[in-house]
């Protein structure tokens, strides 16, 4: 079936049929998230060649059987990502939020409860660096700095703030944010570098201080995924075209050489949401073809 895709993909090499294939072999009318609410941070994607994260976790909870709240800064993408999903038969609603500002966050969260009644799933999935002016320590610019961290760490922070008293008042809810390899690697841009290690830290604090409640909360930690805001914001750095980025990424994967897809993080993020995974929390999954190996 088509897939609305004039706003999102931009080169006529891409596979319109193919642009929803999971190659792990996902499809509709699955049943492991069956009559959850997920409520999806970062939903829509940047313009690109592949499919990113947020829009992949999106369309398989969807698959799966869960309702999606579908959020983005880009109202467009988010809707994108809903057609998506609908065209196959799911349950998909858009909503437009800048989950840096904490008044769109709560309007997000009244928003999902109006549709919805509960949100069973929160999946946290925004983030960037270069492209917002991230830069090595000595070169950063403090604005820069603050820019990266707010969106990076603390919209996850006030997002939690606002659902977790809706989770504590149903005791229960899963809580799942996408931090990053470069938490752990040698990775030269301060401000993305130090907001993912700190959504670890956070993604701990809210599982040992909510386990009472039975919520859980979880950060997968994606490695070379190649996803069109990870190439795009490489382009041109350094001459590079889109061909030398992925080439150069495939080599720093143990795993066949070749990165990861959106895909593979959503299949990760799906068992950690479902009830297979009832008893995990707390838990940083590292999902990087073995790259984390090779540290030391």
């Amino acid at each position: 079936m088509p897939y609305p895709i004039a706003h999102c993909y931009d080169a006529p090499v891409i596979d319109l049929n193919n642009f929803y294939l999971d190659p792990l072999g996902s499809a509709p009318g699955g049943s492991r998230l069956d009559g959850k609410i997920a409520l999806v941070i970062g939903a829509g994607q940047t313009p690109g060649h592949a499919i990113g994260n947020g829009r992949a976790a999106a369309v398989l909870y969807a698959r799966e059987g869960a309702s999606v709240f579908c959020v983005d800064r880009d109202l467009q993408s988010a809707e994108d990502t809903v057609a998506a999903i609908t065209n196959e038969g799911g349950d998909a609603a858009a909503f437009q939020a800048d989950v840096t500002d904490e008044s769109q966050i709560e309007a997000m969260v009244v928003g999902a409860i109006a549709r919805y009644g509960r949100v069973d799933i929160l999946h946290n999935n925004v983030g960037a660096g270069l492209a917002i002016g991230d830069a090595p320590v000595v070169d950063v610019d403090s604005d820069a700095f603050d820019r990266v961290m707010a969106l990076n760490l603390r919209s996850m922070v006030i997002t939690c703030k606002h659902v977790l008293p809706l989770f504590r008042s149903q005791r229960s809810g899963v809580i799942l944010n996408i931090s990053s390899f470069a938490a752990y690697s040698n990775y030269p841009y301060i401000a993305y570098k130090t907001s993912k290690a700190g959504v670890i830290a956070l993604t701990q604090n809210l599982a040992i201080t909510n386990a009472e409640y039975n919520i859980r909360a979880n950060v997968i930690v994606p490695g070379q995924i190649n996803t069109p805001m990870a190439i795009n914001s490489r382009i041109g750095v350094l001459g590079d075209s889109r061909e030398a980025v992925i080439a150069k990424r495939d080599l720093q994967v143990p795993l066949n050489k070749k990165a990861g897809t959106a895909w593979d993080i959503a299949h990760a993020a799906l068992y950690l949401c479902s009830d297979e995974a009832s008893f995990v929390t707390g838990v940083s999954l590292v999902v990087d073809g073995g790259q984390s190996l090779l540290i030391g």
